[in-house]
Order: C-alpha cells, then sequence, then structure tokens
C-alpha cells in the first residue's frame, strides 16, 4: 500500500494571514490521523511564512503516524531543527530562500558529498532520509551513493502535463522508478499531486511508498471537507 502523508503547511499559511492561533495547525494534525492519514508533512522555511519552527516542535510531540520534515539541509537552523526532533523521515529539498514553492529536485551528481554528508547526520539519529529528485536516471543513481534510504520524485511536471498527455507524462516517471528499484531505493513521490492525476500515478509506479500532498487536498477539503476528501485520495491510492 502507497501511504498518504498530509502536508499542512497551507493551514499555516492560512492562520499566519490574521496571527493568532486559527486554524490550530496542532489540531489540524490530529484529525488529518484521525481521518485516516498515514503521515504529517512539514516544510518550514527560513522565513516561517507558514509553518514555524514552533509548530515542528509541537507536532513532534503528538504525530503518532509518520512525521516527515520537509527542507533545504543548507540552512544550519533546519538541520538543527531536524536533529532536536529526529522524525520518522526527513526530506531533502534544494529550495531557494525566495522560491515559493519547490521548483527542481537536487543534482545528486554535483552535490554528491554535501549530500553523504548530510545523510550519515540524519541516519546517525534514526531518521529515514529521501532527497528531492527530478525523473531524471542519472540522478537517482547518484542518489543511491549519497546513501538516502529514499528518493522523492518531483512531479509537477507529470501534474502539469497529465490532461495533455499522460502516457508522455509518466515515461520518464516510469524510467526513474525502474532505476531506483534496480539500485535498492524506496520511491516517494509529490508536488501537484491531485485527485484527478493521483491513481494513473499510483497504477504506474506500484512500488511507490508514499505520496506528499498538500495544496491540492486542501483546496479540495474547502468544498469538501477534510474528512471526506482524506478518504478519497486514500482510495485513489488503493
Amino acid at each position: 500500500m502507497t501511504k498518504l502523508s498530509v502536508n499542512i503547511n497551507k493551514i499555516a499559511t492560512l492562520r499566519n494571514s490574521r496571527g493568532g492561533s486559527q486554524p490550530n495547525v496542532v489540531q489540524v494534525a490530529i484529525d488529518c490521523e484521525k481521518f485516516g492519514a498515514e503521515g504529517i508533512t512539514v516544510h518550514p522555511r527560513p522565513d516561517e511564512r507558514h509553518i514555524r519552527y514552533q509548530d515542528v516542535n509541537d507536532l513532534k510531540a503528538i504525530v503518532t503516524t509518520e512525521f516527515n520534515i520537509e527542507g533545504n539541509p543548507t540552512e544550519k537552523k533546519f538541520v538543527a531543527l531536524v536533529l532536536a526532533n529526529r522524525p520518522t523521515q526527513v526530506t531533502l529539498v534544494p529550495d531557494a530562500l525566495n522560491a515559493v514553492t519547490s521548483n527542481a529536485g537536487w543534482d545528486t551528481i554535483k552535490h554528491k558529498e554535501l549530500l553523504k554528508d548530510l545523510v550519515a547526520s540524519f541516519k546517525s539519529v534514526g531518521c529515514r532520509v529521501s532527497i528531492f529528485v527530478d525523473p531524471i536516471e542519472a540522478m537517482v543513481e547518484g542518489a543511491v551513493e549519497t546513501g538516502t534510504d529514499r528518493i522523492e520524485l518531483y512531479t509537477e511536471s507529470y501534474a502539469h502535463d497529465y490532461f495533455k498527455n499522460r502516457e508522455a507524462a509518466i515515461k520518464d516517471y516510469i524510467s526513474a522508478a525502474k532505476v531506483a528499484d534496480q539500485v535498492g531505493l524506496g520511491i516517494n513521490a509529490g508536488h501537484d499531486l491531485s485527485l484527478e492525476n493521483l491513481r494513473y500515478f499510483k497504477q504506474n509506479i506500484p512500488n511507490l511508498l508514499e505520496v506528499s500532498i498538500g495544496h491540492a487536498l486542501i483546496c479540495d477539503a474547502l468544498y469538501l471537507g477534510l474528512e471526506n476528501t482524506i478518504q478519497l485520495y486514500l482510495r485513489e491510492l488503493e
């Protein structure tokens, strides 16, 4: 079964727009788990424009499923946060300081030594490590040399091209997933996956271990309700 990890960054964005504590990030995480989510994902950024560093500490105390912290490990504050909280999984994402959202995977060849050191550091405190990569075979092959446990396939291009030609859109992901299998890497995926495109992705990447979904899921929840939305996403992964 492919696990669904709900990214709750957008809940924090809404809270921060007015200050205070509503909606309550911790309560939403508790509810997501109660409604069937198999993991909670957060992506704290240095400017704390959505998830705050204190949110991570608060969530660590209550998350009972898998806790996944995403972020750029070149930021010392992020590394310290992960090492202090020891989540189930840390996902290494090379997002720029001014990026609206993640927009590229790692060059695992160019940054191999940096990633090797970071992976070793996180694994030493019991974290599973996943590296965010584009669906490029060479980047998957490079990832295995870092010692990472998994890769997370960056799925924006798949989502963007899905309605144009879904067979073409998935092609590079199938190739990358085959390489990951051959070199013994687990496979996660995330970015712009939705109720419209998730099932087809799952069907074509049969060894998919986990998807992390935030923006689309929270948007759907505005119309469908959070509990119903989570159940609908789980159904797409069956």
